[in-house]
């Protein structure tokens, strides 16, 4: 888990889609520092008018020679600041539409052209940032997969992203988050039937995340994939909100006392633990808020969940093969 969390794009999102679409050059190359952790990895997919529809961004690659040159804004990149690499997704043909112009790349944070702006956070932290790319130059052998399939490389990374997010549930039987409620729980010292109603009920929560999280790792090891990624996304995310709210709850008082000082702490999801079990839990909670937006929102996960699990029609779009150029957009 320390690795996860220390290059958690790397290993959660950039192994995957290498794996799946690079050259055997390419796995070579970057397979073993990012399990080393010796080179972090961040996304550059969202913009700022593309979030849950990603396929509508609009950062350019230009091909020159045997280089292309980029340049556009993404948003809510995480350790983008602390990054060497880059997953990016780009347009190269805006006379496509929207899904089929794109390509995808990974690129060398250090390059000249690239600007990032830490985002802070309700946490004190400083995880997310926007990235600027000025005629950034990129190497075709940078390329994963072919000219015009980025949406498809793009898709190996964002069913890899919801399966890591709902990884999170894999802990053994009452570890984890659950178990620090247990604790605030007999911490308390009275036997409250309401708050242990709730105990009770997000143990069992835990419980299903948790054998759910087994089931669907025995079937990616098969390489026969179900649904259970998008539903641990959703899942995980909302239950996690649940968990620190409770946690937030037995603490009383307590769960006011983050300091100014402590909020404006540059701390990142790379520095370990601050060793105060209640501060922790308060940082968790306010972290927490952005959980049903980060890796899709739970509006997208349940549209992905009725529509490619339940097999229910989709939602209208308009603007399916339209060329990009004639999308309006904001």
């Amino acid at each position: 888990m320390g690795n996860l969390l220390r290059n958690i794009i790397g290993m959660g999102m950039g192994a995957p889609t290498v794996v799946a679409h690079g050259t055997e050059e390419q796995k070579d190359r970057w397979l073993r520092p990012l399990f080393t952790c010796e080179e972090i990895w961040c996304q550059l997919f969202s913009e700022p008018g593309a979030g849950s529809d990603l396929a509508s961004l609009s950062t350019r690659a230009v091909r020159d020679g045997d280089e292309w040159v980029i340049s556009g804004q993404k948003v809510w990149a995480t350790l983008a600041h602390v990054a060497r690499w880059g997953l990016l997704v780009a347009r190269h043909d805006p006379q496509q539409p929207k899904h089929r112009g794109l390509t995808y790349f990974y690129v060398d944070m250090h390059s000249p052209g690239i600007e990032i702006r830490p985002l802070r956070q309700i946490t004190g932290s400083a995880d997310f940032n926007e990235v600027f790319l000025h005629e950034v130059r990129v190497p075709d052998s940078q390329r994963l997969g072919a000219v015009g399939d980025g949406w498809r490389v793009a898709l190996t990374t964002l069913n890899s992203e919801r399966s890591a997010i709902g990884g999170l549930g894999d802990e053994p039987r009452g570890a984890g988050p659950i178990r620090r409620a247990v604790q605030l729980y007999q911490e308390r010292g009275d036997d409250d039937p309401v708050l242990r109603n709730k105990l009770a009920s997000l143990w069992v929560e835990s419980e299903v995340i948790r054998l759910t999280t087994a089931r669907a790792q025995a079937l990616r090891e098969r390489d026969e994939a179900g649904p259970e990624g998008a539903i641990l996304k959703l899942a995980v995310s909302q239950f996690q909100q649940r968990l620190y709210n409770f946690c937030v709850d037995l603490l009383g008082a307590k769960g006011m006392l983050l300091s100014h000082q402590e909020m404006t702490q540059p701390t990142t999801i790379l520095e370990s633990n601050s060793g105060d079990g209640d501060l922790d839990i308060v940082r968790a909670f306010l972290r927490t808020r952005s959980a049903t937006i980060a890796g899709g929102t739970s509006e997208v996960a349940r549209n992905m969940i009725g529509e490619r699990v339940l097999g229910l029609p989709p939602e209208p779009r308009f603007d399916k093969d339209l060329p990009w150029s004639e999308v309006p957009r904001s």
